[in-house]
Formats: C-alpha cells, sequence, structure tokens
C-alpha cells in the first residue's frame, strides 16, 4: 500500500499554505456555534453561524450526533456532554498551576494588573504562580516567596479557609509585626476581618503589605467546596482609585476564581 503526503491547503485564517483537514476546522466551528446566548441552534441558524451551505452544516451536525457530540430534538440542536472530553484532554495533561496561570494571565491582560496564586504554607503565604503586568512592589516577588499571610490579601483568604482549630493555631503563633503603618497588630481586628472574608469570599487590602499597593483576592476552591488556593490582582493607589479596586478589579478577580475553580472541577 502506498502512502502519499496530505495535500497542502491554505488555511483560510491566514492565507498560508499548511496541512490541514478543512472538515475538521468546520467541524470544530459548529461546536464553537452554541455557546451561553445560543445553547440550542437550528440547522439554518448554525449553518449562519459558521458560515457553511446548509447541506455542509447538516452533514456535520449528523456525524458530530454520530460521535455523541450533538443532539437534537428534530428541531433544533445542542450539545451533549461529551464535549467536555475536549477540555479535559488538555486539562488531564496539564498541571494544577499551568490551568491557574493560564487563567490569571488572560486576567492580568485583561485588568492590566499584575495577578497572582499562593497556598498558605505555616503562618505564611507561598507564591505559586505569579503574572506580572507592570513592576508595582519593591520587594523581589517570584514563584517560591513567601510573605506573611496576616498582612496580605491571599492570606485572609486562605486563612479564613481553615478550621477554627487550625487558624487559633496559626494566629497564637505568628507575631504581627507592624509591615506600615496600616498592618493590623491586634489578634482580635484580624480575626475579624478572617471572619469577614470567610463571609464575603473576598478580600481587599490596602496598603498593609507594602505602602501604596493595594489588593484583591478571592478563594479557589476544591471538589468539596474547601480553600485550595487563592489568587490575587495587586495595584498601585496612584493608578487606580479604591472605588476602581472595587468597583473593576474585584468582580474581575471573582471571576478568575470562578473559572479556575470550575476547570480544576473539571479536570478532576
Amino acid at each position: 500500500m502506498s502512502l502519499t503526503a496530505a495535500p497542502r491547503l491554505v488555511d483560510p485564517r491566514t492565507g498560508e499554505g499548511t496541512e490541514y483537514v478543512r472538515a475538521l476546522d468546520r467541524g470544530l466551528a459548529v461546536i464553537r456555534a452554541f455557546d451561553r446566548e445560543h445553547p440550542r441552534r437550528t440547522l439554518a441558524e448554525v449553518a449562519r453561524a459558521v458560515g457553511l451551505a446548509p447541506a455542509t452544516a447538516r452533514r456535520l451536525l449528523h456525524t458530530l450526533q454520530s460521535l455523541d457530540y450533538v443532539v437534537t430534538d428534530g428541531q433544533t440542536w445542542s450539545l451533549r456532554p461529551r464535549v467536555l472530553e475536549l477540555g479535559q484532554a488538555y486539562l488531564a495533561t496539564t498541571t494544577v498551576w499551568d490551568v491557574v496561570r493560564e487563567r490569571l494571565t488572560r486576567l492580568a491582560a485583561d485588568v492590566e494588573e499584575t495577578a497572582s496564586a499562593g497556598v498558605l504554607e505555616g503562618s505564611d503565604v507561598l507564591y505559586t504562580v505569579r503574572v506580572p503586568y507592570r513592576r508595582i512592589m519593591s520587594m523581589n516577588v517570584e514563584v517560591g516567596t513567601r510573605i506573611p499571610a496576616y498582612a496580605s490579601s491571599m492570606g485572609r483568604v486562605l486563612l479564613a479557609g481553615l478550621p477554627t482549630a487550625e487558624l487559633d493555631d496559626v494566629l497564637a503563633g505568628v507575631e504581627l509585626a507592624p509591615i506600615t503603618p496600616q498592618t493590623l497588630t491586634s489578634v482580635d481586628q484580624l480575626r475579624a476581618v478572617v471572619d469577614d472574608v470567610r463571609e464575603s469570599g473576598v478580600c481587599v487590602l490596602e496598603q498593609e503589605l507594602e505602602a501604596g499597593v493595594q489588593c484583591v483576592a478571592a478563594p479557589v476552591h476544591d471538589r468539596d467546596g474547601g480553600v485550595l488556593a487563592a489568587v490575587t490582582v495587586s495595584s498601585h493607589t496612584t493608578r487606580v482609585t479604591p472605588e476602581e479596586l472595587r468597583g473593576r478589579l474585584l468582580p474581575a478577580v471573582l471571576q478568575a476564581a470562578a473559572d479556575i475553580t470550575e476547570d480544576l472541577r473539571h479536570r478532576g
């Protein structure tokens, strides 16, 4: 049996010659035609959304149906749960922090500020991912850096995720030194703030870790609802007002944390 080289076709997006399968391109486009705003589509709607002739769209839909990626009630089409396998294949071949880094890269680009993730190690936050946008902190912060949990937004989110007994142990063994004039140094005050964070699911920190630096953080949850990690965005008071921090950055961080939680849930 003789084998022939795959034909070199022209990628419609770049105009450059490349070995690709047009039918596969179109099939994936049909899957992408369904989204939150369009969970169900008729054949004609799919054809228009993808820019295909109805006959071509019909063949692609029936092929995807035979593979259990779509289903029809005779009038409209919708996706089947098996589509999740496409994303799970990617998630299964990446580490947890690769997944987090991808989300934080998008977050940093969207809000034009530095985004980070960390976990609790004793009474410290250990940075596990950092996506810098602008250098705003004089301290050298990179993956592996430790900072005191009591004076950081991520730290307070992680402390809020601890059972009461574990939180008591952490607070009993840490000295609340005044890093800046704004740093909380009272255990009772810190405990009250942690309780507020536990209730609200978010922490806003203003100039307690470094003068001029403000942060907002949110938790990433595991499959059982426990706090697995925290994500944060840092900004400088000369660029972002407290109102903008809460009105623009906070919702973006909450969404990123929710997206990461969902990614990891699918990843298993």
